[in-house]
Parts: C-alpha cells; sequence; structure tokens
C-alpha cells in the first residue's frame, strides 16, 4: 500500500527567524542539542507537546517493521523541526526513552518526508506504546526504505537528538 502524506493547517506560533524559541508551559517531551541556533534553555531546544502540535502537520500511511498491516500516523516532518532550530551537522544522534541510541544521518531527512509521529491511528502516543514520539518513515513509498538498515533508525520513545 502506497504511503499517502497529507500536508495539515500551517500554524507556527514561534517564529522560525527568532534568535531563541519560546520556553515550554507543559512537560517537556523533546530536547535538541548539539549544532543549532536556535534555542531555549541552557544552550538546549526544548519542546513539549502543545510546541510540537504548532508545527505544521502531516499523516503518513505504511507498514512498519514491529506493527501488523499498515498504519495511519500523524505529526511533524522531522526537516520542519530541524529547520524551526536551524540545525547544521551531518549526523543526528536520537536518543529514547529506554536507552536506545541511533545515529542518523541527517541527509534522511532532506531526501524523504521521515515524519516524528505524535499520534497513531488515531491516539495519541504515549510511553506505553512507543511515544511519545516516534520517527517514522515512509517506507512504503520509496523501496530502498525497507531495507533492514533503516528500520534501526525508526526510534520510537523518542526523547532527544544531539546534532552533529
Amino acid at each position: 500500500m502506497a504511503a499517502a502524506f497529507l500536508a495539515g493547517a500551517t500554524t507556527l506560533a514561534f517564529a522560525q527567524t527568532a534568535e531563541s524559541l519560546p520556553m515550554p508551559t507543559g512537560q517537556t517531551v523533546l530536547r535538541i542539542e548539539g549544532a543549532i541556533a536556535r534555542t531555549n534553555l541552557n544552550g538546549q531546544a526544548v519542546f513539549d507537546r502543545q510546541m510540537l502540535n504548532e508545527l505544521e502537520r502531516h499523516e503518513l500511511e505504511t507498514h512498519t517493521s514491529v506493527t501488523d498491516g499498515p498504519q495511519h500516523f500523524e505529526g511533524f516532518l522531522m526537516r520542519d523541526l530541524l529547520d524551526l532550530v536551524g540545525a547544521e551537522g551531518e549526523m543526528a544522534t536520537a536518543h529514547a526513552l529506554n536507552d536506545y541510541v541511533v545515529d542518523i544521518p541527517m541527509s534522511d531527512f532532506k531526501d524523504f518526508d521521515v515524519l516524528v509521529a505524535m499520534e497513531m491511528n488515531g491516539k495519541q502516543l504515549t510511553a506505553r506504546d512507543k511515544g511519545p514520539l516516534w520517527i517514522v518513515y515512509p517506507r512504503d513509498d520509496v523501496e530502498e526504505l525497507q531495507d533492514i538498515r533503516y528500520d534501526y533508525r525508526w526510534v520510537w520513545h523518542l526523547d532527544s537528538l544531539k546534532i552533529q
């Protein structure tokens, strides 16, 4: 089944040209550090769920290597988030709540519509079900992404990125 991306409403409460980002008001769900231009806390960019919900929404239907059948994901494109923080580098080291760590080439986010899912099949992702954030590739759209090397880059329980 082919994956489909549908662009959501473009709402971004904070300007991408600002030198700093607003502070989160809720619980932090994602931290980005390293080679970034825009920060809001001790040289890092920290985001709560509300801040991430303000990024342009996208949808993707695709198979995964850890679920049965195609799944429907909703979230934002990783490249939009990295553009927002002014990320410059060759590698993003993704860290998960369960201490899984993997290096992902930054080129993946330019070459493919990699989604950071916040919902799966209409339900908000939580730490009990691969959330609160899950890096999802458009596997069904691009044959190259069905290679096992890419499966290791599908980081569920994502909680931080380090840009190098």
